[in-house]
């Protein structure tokens, strides 16, 4: 399953962090978008799909569920495109923890855990997976709900296996779509997702739903689609329920490493017992003896002069939802957060431009009080900043470039 849920990254979680780079979270019903994913006349994508509906039936897919499924949909290029131009490594790790566990993505996430403590209470008790790590895994996925994508999943996933880049793939995805329709969990009509395919609250691809979604409340059908979270957030836990979750434990811990400390000891590679880490020098970020959880290993995501992690077994069973090393941190770091942790107690180190985190954010407060507004200040640099940053240079006679500098920012002062 590892494969599968790394082969979609940028059509779940990441994607959406790298959309959202300079906008508030909503807790609305997903806004309909579908403009840039409209169906156009292909008739070679109409051949294909002739001859998959053959093979599909040959392995008992039912026509009534053929012709519901393929009834209206269409070869969609936006999606071609979107799989082309893929940015799965845009953002710095600074960037991506400051839009995962942002002020307004911790707020939303707390008001969640407190309008679904009961039934995160439940899920806990049936799987094992503790409340926050649960919603922390919602709010990356899927913004809370606000954003599951309203792409036609048949569409999506028979465009992908057409186009052949990836195709066994997904027309494997395509197959097991065909196989939830059959079973009665979804209409063809609400089962949409992100352009690649990826559904609901969590993100499920077809064949994550197919091995791990749960019926929590017995009504006879799965649903991570609908407004009501419960079948969504309970699968969620199952899935991490299932491969390996120890209750109890954490992800790991932000740590402080002492002067001296052999870099080649980082990496998940190593794995040493908590004594050894301590034996080492390691010791909390802020202050103390290290936890023991078991095996862990050290990891710098952003260099020695960045925050370091002492991660443990439950930070690899993140990796199954999504295997890149910044999700998982991001995930986690958001979860604590959720508790009542603290911020990162140690800084990343200044960017190219020499600018912090701090930095940046003043800059988008200084650019849009001065009447560029850049839509938020959360110290990420995306295109509504650049766009204030333009405006501001060209009405000001200087190079229009879109970048941030400490120049810039002097000036704005």
């Amino acid at each position: 399953m590892r494969l599968t849920r790394r082969h979609l990254l940028l059509g779940a979680s990441a994607g959406i962090l790298v959309a959202c780079g300079d906008a508030p979270v909503s807790t609305a019903r997903p806004a309909k978008t579908t403009t840039a994913f409209r169906a156009v006349p292909n008739s070679g994508f109409d051949a294909w799909v002739a001859g998959f509906r053959t093979r599909a039936a040959a392995r008992g897919i039912g026509a009534n569920t053929l012709e519901a499924a393929f009834r209206g949909a269409g070869y969609l290029p936006g999606v071609v495109e979107r799989d082309r131009k893929q940015t799965e490594f845009v953002r710095s790790v600074e960037d991506y923890l400051a839009i995962a566990a942002s002020d307004e993505k911790i707020r939303t996430g707390r008001a969640m855990l407190a309008r679904h403590a009961a039934l995160l209470a439940e899920i806990e008790s049936r799987y094992g997976v503790d409340p926050a790590t649960v919603v922390a895994v919602w709010g990356l996925e899927s913004r809370y709900g606000a954003r599951r994508g309203d792409v036609p999943v048949i569409s999506a996933l028979s465009t992908l296996a057409y186009d052949g880049r990836r195709g066994a793939f997904f027309e494997s995805q395509l197959m097991a779509a065909l196989r939830i329709l059959q079973r009665g969990d979804v209409t063809p009509a609400r089962m949409t997702g992100s352009w690649a395919g990826a559904m609901g609250h969590t993100q499920f691809i077809p064949t994550t739903y197919e091995g791990f979604a749960v019926d929590f409340r017995g009504d006879g059908r799965r649903d991570i689609w609908s407004d009501d979270p419960t079948d969504a957030l309970a699968s969620a836990a199952a899935y991490l329920g299932k491969s390996g979750w120890q209750r109890g434990r954490p992800w790991g811990v932000e740590v402080r490493l002492p002067p001296g400390f052999d870099p080649n000891l980082t990496g998940r590679a190593t794995s040493r017992d908590v004594a050894s880490w301590r034996a080492q020098g390691v010791r909390l970020a802020g202050g103390g003896a290290l936890p023991d959880h078991g095996v862990g290993s050290v990891i710098v995501p952003a260099g020695a002069q960045g925050p370091a992690f002492l991660v443990f077994r439950n930070f690899t069973v993140l990796t199954r939802y999504n295997n890149a090393e910044k999700y998982v941190i991001g995930v986690g770091h958001l979860s604590d957060r959720l508790r009542g942790g603290p911020p990162l107690r140690t800084a990343f180190p200044p960017d190219a431009s020499g600018m912090t985190l701090d930095d940046r954010k003043d800059l988008q407060r200084r650019l849009s009080a001065a009447g560029f507004d850049t839509e938020g200040s959360d110290g990420v640099i995306g295109p509504k900043t650049q766009a204030a940053i333009r405006a501001y240079q060209a009405r000001n006679g200087l190079p229009v470039t879109g970048e941030p500098t400490v120049a810039l920012l002097r000036r704005l002062r």
